[in-house]
Parts: structure tokens; C-alpha cells; sequence
């Protein structure tokens, strides 16, 4: 019987002279009849312990506060433990599980013990600002963030010399700083957010990334889709983190997971996910469904940052538009146009008056679309309001290589019973993107768990039946609605939606509130 106070931050253990040879200058007690060796229960005793094949919890479970402004999941407390148990680790929860806010959590600890210091977050680019350091803030403000990102390389250089506890930098900004990020030896914890990215071993990425890791104590590489494309995927990323458990060459992995069919084509062997399962370990693997504390249905808005030339067109209409109502020339109608214009900008691809379109620098919204459908263990159905974004965000999905079906106005009711009669009852079609009209009655599509809108639509209507395509009987996992938002005028319609107001209602005060905020 293991007893635990974590008032004295003691373990006590049953009395083996194993135990007495590990430990000479421990002492020992009776408690309720039983003689136990009483150990200070940290890091190192616990991981000996384990190695006994003593069930030992992880010390920050019973002595960590848990700052911030919610209380974390039980999957968060499981996962931040196994990180801090683990110098090398691997954490594959799918999206909306928590994992940044764990990986917060389990540095935030290791610092406070003095069993780390600084921490080098390297994340998609959309992911910076929004998610690191947002969260950050709301779990752990005691810590200072640097977001090493601008155009600018003596900007990033200037960031990285000042005092913080945490530098957040983009997956292609390592190799842009790999000569001043090594210098730094203090920065002791390497944290890789979607550690996929990094599945080709030959990419400059990979190479820099490999020597940040072997000179830190901790490195946890995080990501809900370990093998995006295929099971050899999985050695790049390995070669990072655990060059040990995998053969010395991509080809000899490559001939244990893939059964050759013809000279150019390679499948899955049977048993090819537990040979990646067993490469990457130590790991924890959780679900949504896992996320006891969630409700059935969790919403979510994330923010991604407009290009420089979105920005730019962005601004410019915001200001005409402002002149305009200050002016008293916007009427119920060309609010609606202008309203409509916005949201094209955001999204990334407008029409010009003669009927072109026109796509601005909206890879960030892609990159984030991309990173989110990768992210969940289900399907996903992706709702784009405008035809013209829909073609551009579905051919990027196929160039990222995502099995993905596209649905819009123009696409055969013939057509369109074969792609959700494949998407629903076979394991064809990961994603499919549509534009919402076409997909918002009676559909049952219960093989997805997740509904991402790329932007707002302006009909409640609409927004509720799409959802509801998911939210049917059959369903038999917890749903997430995401929403992606990068304007004020995205974010003041998806609260409208989420309100279950009519964005039609008061379009003028919506539309002059959003104008003036920018």
C-alpha cells in the first residue's frame, strides 16, 4: 500500500531492502500496522518508484495550484503529469483536449521546482499570438511570453534578448534563428506544437529542430495527427524526439510499416499504426469524448491574423464605409453589399466588379483550416459561405493532401447523394467542403464530430441547420462547432449567430458598431 501526503510532499512505501540500497538515508514508519519507507515525493523518486513497478501519482498532482481562470480538465491534470514525468514525450490528444494549456501547466511546474527555466514554444505561424500567448496570459500571467516573429529579423533578434520566460516562435522562424536559439543555454524546454510539421526528415525544419532537442532537458512534441499522410510519417518526428526507438533509416521504416503493391505504390501493413504506436513513446493519446467535464456540443472561436494586404484592403473599406454612415449615405441595403464585402476580405478572396476574383494573403486562415481538420479523430464538414472561398480553401485541402469533397451550388444532386452516401457510410472523404445552403436540411452526417465555419454565414437559419447536420441521432461522440474569426465583423456575427439572433436584425447597427471598432 502506497501512502502519499502531500502536505509533507512524502511517499511512503512498503519496506523492501531494494528500497533501503536505493535509498540508505531514507526512514521509516508505521502507519496503520504496516512499516513504510517515507521518500520526498519528487520527479526522481517518483520515476525510480515507477521503475519498480510502484503505482506512484505524479508530484505536480497533489502539489500544483493550477492557476488560471478555469479549473483544468482531468485529461489536462493526466497529460501535464506525463510530461513532467517524461523528459521526452509525446503528447496526441486531438483538437479542443486542452494541450496547450497542459503543456502551460507542466512547464509552469517543472519551473517552479527549479527543474527548468526558460521555454522555446515553436508553433504554426496562425497559432503565435492567438493561442500561445493568449493562453498563457489566462493560465499562467505570472509568465512573460515573447512572440519571436516579425518581418523584420533584427525585430526577432531584439525579442529574443530581452527577459522571458516563454519565446514563441513559427515553425520556419527556427531555421531563421537556429544560430542565436542554440546560444541560448538557458532555454532548457523545447516545446513542438503540431510536431507533424516536422515529419520530413530532410526539411531544414527537421534538422534544426533535431539539434535545439538533443541539448534541452524536457521536449514534448504535440499533435492530434501524428500521421497526416501515412505511417511512415511518423520516423521524421521520432527522429527528433526518440532517435532510439526507430530504425537508423527512413527506407527500413518505411519496409516495416508499408506493404509494396507496385513499383510506385505503398499500403499500410496490418499491424502498421502499433509499430508507429510503440515508435512514439512515452505518449498519451485522449479524445474529446475522454473530456468528461465538456459538454456534448462545445463551441469554439479562434482567431487568426488577416495577411499584410488583407489587412490593408480591410482597413481601407472599414474607413470608407465609416465615412460613408458618419455621412448618413448607408442605407439597410448597401450595408448588406458592404457588409457582404468585408467578409470576402476576410476570408481571403474577393470579386472585383467585373467578376474576377481576387485572392489576397490569406494563409494563415488556410494553414489553420488545414491544421484543424488534421487535428480532429473524426470527419469534419467545413462550411464556407462564398463559392469563390470555398474553391480556394478546397483546393488547399487537396494540395495538403486531405481526402476532401467539395459541395456547392453547381454540383448534381447525383453527385452530391454519392459523396455523402461515401462520406457517411465508407471511410472515403475525411472532409467534405460546402457552402452551407446546400447542406443545411434534412442530412444526416453523423461520421463527423466536428463542423468548421471558414467564416460566418449571415442567415441564423442557415448556421443552425448546418450545425445540425452532426447533432442527429447516431451520433455517438461529443461535437465541436469551430468558428475562424479575423475581423470585428466576423466576430460580432458569430456572436449574433451564437445568440440565435438574425444578423438581418439591426444590419445598420451591426454594421456601423464593426465599422468603428476595425
Amino acid at each position: 500500500m502506497i501512502q502519499i501526503s502531500a502536505k509533507h510532499r512524502v511517499v511512503g512505501v512498503p519496506v523492501q531492502p531494494q528500497l533501503q540500497n536505493l535509498f540508505p538515508q531514507a526512514r521509516t514508519a508505521m502507519l496503520e500496522g504496516q512499516e513504510l519507507v517515507l521518500l520526498p515525493h519528487g520527479l526522481q523518486e517518483t520515476v525510480m518508484l515507477r521503475n519498480l513497478g510502484y503505482e506512484v501519482p505524479a508530484p505536480i498532482l497533489t502539489q500544483y495550484g493550477w492557476p488560471g481562470d478555469k479549473r483544468p480538465f482531468d485529461v489536462q491534470r493526466w497529460t501535464a503529469a506525463a510530461m513532467t514525468t517524461n523528459p521526452r514525450f509525446y503528447c496526441l490528444n486531438s483538437m479542443g483536449t486542452g494541450k496547450t494549456r497542459a503543456a502551460l501547466w507542466a512547464y509552469d511546474y517543472l519551473r517552479g521546482n527549479s527543474m527548468a527555466k526558460r521555454a522555446l514554444v515553436v508553433a504554426p505561424l496562425s497559432t503565435l499570438d492567438n493561442v500561445w500567448r493568449r493562453e498563457a496570459f489566462r493560465t499562467c500571467s505570472h509568465l512573460s511570453v515573447g512572440v519571436l516573429h516579425h518581418v523584420d529579423r533584427r525585430k526577432r533578434m531584439e525579442v529574443l534578448e530581452q527577459d522571458h520566460d516563454i519565446y514563441v516562435i513559427n515553425t520556419d522562424g527556427i531555421k531563421v534563428l537556429a544560430k542565436q536559439l542554440l546560444a541560448r543555454k538557458e532555454i532548457d524546454t523545447l516545446i513542438l506544437d503540431e510536431l507533424a510539421l516536422f515529419r520530413n526528415a530532410g526539411s531544414d525544419r527537421n534538422k534544426v529542430a533535431r539539434v535545439l532537442a538533443q541539448r534541452m532537458t524536457w521536449v514534448w512534441g504535440m499533435t492530434g495527427s501524428p500521421t497526416p499522410n501515412e505511417p511512415p510519417d511518423a520516423w521524421g518526428q521520432c527522429l527528433i524526439l526518440t532517435p532510439h526507438t526507430i530504425p537508423k533509416t527512413m527506407g527500413r521504416f518505411r519496409a516495416e510499416t508499408m506493404h509494396r503493391v507496385t513499383q510506385f505504390k505503398f499500403v499500410p501493413k496490418k499491424d502498421a499504426y502499433d509499430r508507429v504506436f510503440r515508435a512514439m513513446q512515452p505518449s498519451v493519446r485522449f479524445t474529446l469524448d475522454d473530456v468528461v467535464e465538456l459538454p456534448d456540443v462545445v463551441e469554439r472561436a479562434l482567431d487568426v491574423t488577416m495577411g499584410s494586404k488583407q489587412t490593408y484592403v480591410y482597413e481601407e473599406m472599414r474607413k470608407h464605409s465609416l465615412v460613408a454612415i458618419q455621412e448618413h449615405k448607408i442605407t439597410a441595403v448597401n450595408a448588406g453589399v458592404a457588409l457582404n464585402k468585408m467578409l470576402q476580405i476576410s476570408l481571403g478572396y474577393v470579386y472585383t466588379r467585373n467578376g474576377s476574383v481576387v485572392p489576397l494573403d490569406n494563409d494563415k486562415r488556410l494553414d489553420a483550416i488545414v491544421d484543424a481538420v488534421r487535428s480532429t479523430d473524426h470527419k469534419v464538414l467545413i462550411f464556407v459561405p462564398f463559392t469563390h472561398a470555398l474553391q480556394g480553401i478546397h483546393k488547399k485541402l487537396l494540395s495538403d493532401k486531405i481526402d476532401c469533397a467539395i459541395v456547392h451550388g453547381e454540383t448534381s444532386k447525383k453527385q452530391r447523394d454519392y459523396i455523402f452516401n461515401l462520406f457517411q457510410s465508407t471511410t472515403k472523404f475525411k472532409a467534405i467542403c460546402a457552402h452551407p445552403g446546400c447542406m443545411s436540411h434534412g442530412l444526416t452526417l453523423t461520421a463527423a464530430d466536428t463542423v468548421i465555419w471558414a467564416g460566418p454565414t449571415t442567415s441564423l437559419e442557415m448556421f443552425e441547420q448546418a450545425n445540425a447536420r452532426i447533432r442527429r441521432v447516431g451520433q455517438n461522440h461529443k461535437q465541436q462547432i469551430i468558428m475562424f474569426q479575423s475581423s470585428a465583423i466576423e466576430r460580432r456575427m458569430y456572436a449574433r449567430l451564437r445568440a440565435k439572433k438574425q444578423v438581418q436584425e439591426n444590419i445598420l447597427e451591426l454594421f456601423a458598431d464593426a465599422t468603428e471598432e476595425g
